[in-house]
């Protein structure tokens, strides 16, 4: 049986990986439609962005539009890391696809009262998210579990114990957290563990529709790590697809996690007690490690795929 989900992401260059690895698995994951929020950019950018690589990549799922700022703090969005467009390094020509008119958390609401079950692949801030459990608490019961890229577990990438992610909307994060929906966490730990060598990268310089899109997309991305001279970038958004897919790629671990929203230092903190005190009514499924070299084969298998299919 296929898993039901839907894709409620910011895009931005790992959220586009994300998607077209999930639409490689239409067997085994049914996308019912993507959502946007604001987070690497402003809502229109962002929104704009999966429109166009939809159209150009003729893909075909519904796309509803959710909330342009966080609850509470006003958007930060990064250009350093994804572009001033939020999907920079490569032009698109001009799209006339339009979103649908449902706004996001009411297409979740009729998604989860049409289907026993749905997954939410949450790859921005979970502003979107929150709002729907808040406005609809009746239904979380039949969220089958919320499968996110989010925080860390000792470490952080916008501040020293802080991820973007929920950096970006800390009030939404502690509303989901402590909700009593199944959460399952990609924090950068694991994410760096899942790291794709720049090497690698060099799979998309070949001919292909769909790798000549990619080659000018990860080209882009991946000069944050070549201006810090890395030999590797993470491809944060492609864990919680990859998980759906190959949990046996990942070791997990069960942590009591909050969230930290009023410290100066630590807005958005992803506090992860290892030690198994109750700082929270549920523990969260945290991906700890990924077996690299597996994920990223079946990543690059994936899209290869695809670029043979699209010609």
């Amino acid at each position: 049986m296929k898993r039901k989900i839907i894709i409620d992401c910011d895009p931005g260059h790992d959220d586009v990986l994300a998607i077209l690895t999930a639409h490689h698995y239409c067997q085994q994951l049914e996308i019912l439609g993507i959502t946007t929020v604001a987070g690497n950019q402003t809502l229109q950018k962002v929104t704009d962005n999966i429109l166009k690589v939809e159209d150009y990549c003729q893909l075909d799922y519904p796309v509803y539009m959710g909330y342009d700022s966080p609850i509470v703090l006003k958007s930060e969005p990064q250009p350093l890391a994804h572009g001033e467009s939020g999907l920079d390094g490569f032009v698109f020509e001009k799209t006339n696809r339009k979103t649908e008119s449902m706004h996001a958390i009411d297409f979740f609401k009729k998604c989860l009262i049409e289907n026993d079950k749905v997954t939410i692949v949450a790859l921005g801030p979970l502003t979107n998210v929150a709002m729907f459990v808040k406005t609809y608490p009746q239904l979380a019961n039949k969220i089958d579990q919320v499968v996110l890229m989010g925080g860390s577990i000792d470490s952080g990438n916008i501040l020293p114990c802080s991820e973007f992610n929920i950096y970006h909307d800390p009030h939404a994060a502690y509303i989901l957290f402590n909700s009593g929906v199944k959460i399952v966490m990609a924090p950068i730990e694991a994410c760096y563990s899942g790291k794709i060598y720049l090497k690698e990268l060099m799979e998309f310089n070949k001919p292909g529709k769909l790798y000549k899109m990619l080659d000018g997309l990860m080209k882009f991305y991946s000069k944050y790590a070549t201006d810090r001279n890395w030999d590797s970038t993470a491809i944060f958004d492609v864990l919680p697809v990859e998980y759906l897919i190959h949990p046996e790629f990942f070791d997990t671990k069960e942590m009591y996690v909050n969230i930290e929203i009023e410290g100066k230092y630590t807005r958005g903190m992803t506090v992860c007690d290892k030690t198994g005190r109750k700082i929270n009514s549920i523990t969260t499924t945290v991906m700890v490690a990924v077996n690299r070299d597996e994920f990223i084969k079946d990543v690059l298998a994936a899209l290869s795929s695809l670029n043979e299919q699209l010609g």
